[in-house]
């Protein structure tokens, strides 16, 4: 991918060189001496020409008298340093090329415009070009489509858990589920076809359905603060109507758009991902087979633990090293106070769909403290509002779009505190054996729906032979 150098702006430079005055302790009679007097725009000049091999290259030059510095702004969405410069311009048209000079006395800019004849479509032949619009075999552009089966964001802190990350869009609103959007080659013409409403910001109010009417724009693709950015214009947006068409291009390839952008005054990062209208990604089996499923957190098992809404340390001194867990390390489980936190799980998904008509029966230890508070009250509705002396584990298929959907839990209560307990769960009932499904292990202590913390500790956890 082109890379366009990111210039600091002309305040940074009037700001350093205030600070080295102060620096080298110069006094208001040797500012006197030094400076010299402050440049106009007439006095700035530059020259523009062509290159010999291409005419839509062409080569900048500064020619102010005493100028120690230049910078360039092309008009192109690039920008440069130096008495000496060359730029691109792909596409036909009117460009206005801005330079800024600094002398001893200040600096002053001044612009020129300057006319490309004609497109020469061999610059545009680029790997992220051709990606994002077809390039020129598809003249018609590509139109882009929110992913229907992968995850996606939609909100979120930058801080917020996985769980944030691994929305779809079937759980988005229905305004938003239709939305297209195509780019160009030809113009670098982007359209909005959003079906009429964008979900967004309307009168000041987040996350509602606002209306669109689409508007002539154009995108963008170019670098800003070492990352590569796609920008749309004219107020046109992707995905949340903002009027603040600016993303981070996370990843371009064939079928895979996904792009970023902090938002709400810095708080909340938005993360989509889109695909080719009418893309279907291919299907990858996952093998049906049984393996050794085991961690003791004194050394490391064959699982990877995932958290959601959730704070695990998987190395933590035994709070009782004593009989029946003398073990020097387990795991604590701290699931946090507040509405955020009801939820708190860790899981693993596994490489294969689990074979549970042998081996159907897992264990775990679990130490629940007695400090935990099991008796306020707060909470949902639907839910137990209080913390639960209790152990969860459910199995169920990652790949679905509400995992939860078609899970299958079994709950065990702990009556006793301040002490290992070892449980065991036992998914041997004939539906749940001849199930192919299922390749997600989630497990949950205090329960779910309750905003109230706890603390708890887990050990030795295995699937049985």
């Amino acid at each position: 991918m082109k890379m366009i150098k990111h210039t600091p702006n002309i305040l940074s430079y009037l700001a350093i060189a205030l600070i080295s005055c102060f620096i080298a302790a110069c006094s208001p009679d040797d500012q006197d001496k030094e400076l010299g007097p402050a440049p106009s725009s007439d006095m700035v000049a530059f020259s523009a020409t062509p290159t010999t091999g291409n005419a839509n290259i062409i080569t900048f030059k500064n020619e102010t008298p005493g100028a120690f510095k230049a910078i360039w702004d092309f008009g192109n969405g690039a920008t440069a340093e130096g008495e000496q410069v060359e730029s691109s311009f792909a596409v036909e048209g009117d460009y206005t090329v801005k330079l800024t000079v600094f002398t001893n006395g200040g600096y002053a800019s001044s612009t020129k415009t300057i006319r490309i004849d004609k497109t020469d479509f061999s610059m545009l032949n680029r790997e992220d070009y051709n990606f994002l619009t077809g390039g020129t075999d598809k003249p018609n552009g590509k139109t882009w489509v929110f992913d229907p089966v992968g995850p996606m964001n939609f909100g979120g802190p930058p801080t917020a858990p996985s769980s944030w990350w691994s929305q779809t869009l079937a759980e988005q609103n229905d305004c938003m589920k239709d939305d297209k959007y195509t780019f160009k080659l030809k113009d670098f013409a982007f359209e909005n076809k959003s079906g009429g409403e964008m979900w967004g910001v309307l009168d000041g109010q987040e996350n509602v359905c606002v209306p669109q009417t689409a508007k002539p724009s154009t995108w963008t693709i170019y670098q800003e603060k070492g990352k590569t950015m796609l920008s749309v214009s004219n107020g046109e947006t992707i995905a949340w109507d903002d009027n603040e068409g600016v993303y981070e291009l996370v990843e371009l390839s064939e079928n895979k758009l996904h792009i970023r952008k902090v938002c709400c005054g810095g708080s909340g990062v938005r993360n989509y991902v889109l695909v080719p209208e009418g893309f279907s990604p291919p299907v990858q089996e996952k093998p049906y087979k049984i393996i050794d499923i085991n961690d003791n957190f004194d050394v490391d098992g064959n699982i990877t633990w995932k958290k959601e809404n959730l704070t695990l340390n998987e190395s933590y001194d035994n709070p009782a090293p004593v009989p029946i867990n003398t073990s020097a390390k387990v795991a604590m489980y701290v699931k946090q106070e507040g509405q955020a936190y009801e939820f708190a799980n860790m899981f693993t998904d596994f490489s294969h769909k689990l074979d549970l008509r042998e081996r159907h029966v897992f264990r775990l230890k679990v130490f629940i403290p007695s400090y935990n508070d099991f008796t306020t009250a707060n909470g949902e509705s639907w839910a137990d509002p209080r913390l639960l002396k209790q152990v969860s584990v459910k199995l169920q298929d990652g790949t679905a779009a509400q995992p939860w959907a078609n899970q299958v839990e079994i709950k065990q209560q702990v009556s006793q505190l301040d002490k290992w307990v070892e449980l065991t769960f036992d998914f041997g009932a004939a539906d749940v054996r001849s199930r192919k499904d299922l390749d997600r292990l989630v497990i949950q202590i205090g329960g779910e729906g309750n905003f109230i913390p706890g603390i708890f500790f887990l050990d030795d956890f295995e699937l049985l032979k």
